[in-house]
């Protein structure tokens, strides 16, 4: 009698290493969110602390631009409904 052996194309793969691997990318997963949390908290406590030393608040900023801008716009919308020409304004 003969011994048939079946030979298979795709490689032979060991588990062990594969969980092994698995393993390590896990933690690093997970170091990698303590790091990304530390240093975010970090940042937000230093961000608030810079705006709380602020003399005028961003939200007050932000509104005074935006009024700023609104006034332009309606200046420059006027102006451009009047016609009023190169001419007129330089003399």
């Amino acid at each position: 009698m003969t011994e048939t052996v079946e030979r298979s194309n795709m490689p032979q793969i060991e588990t062990g290493p594969l969980v092994i691997g698995g393993v390590l990318v896990g933690v690093g997963a997970m170091l990698v969110m303590a790091g990304i949390a530390v240093g975010g908290a970090h940042v937000l406590a230093a961000t608030r602390c810079w705006v709380n030393e602020m003399e005028t608040p961003p939200s007050e900023v932000a509104r005074q631009k935006w009024a700023q801008a609104k006034a332009a716009a309606a200046a420059g919308s006027a102006a451009w409904q009047n016609g009023l020409s190169a001419r007129e304004t330089t003399s």
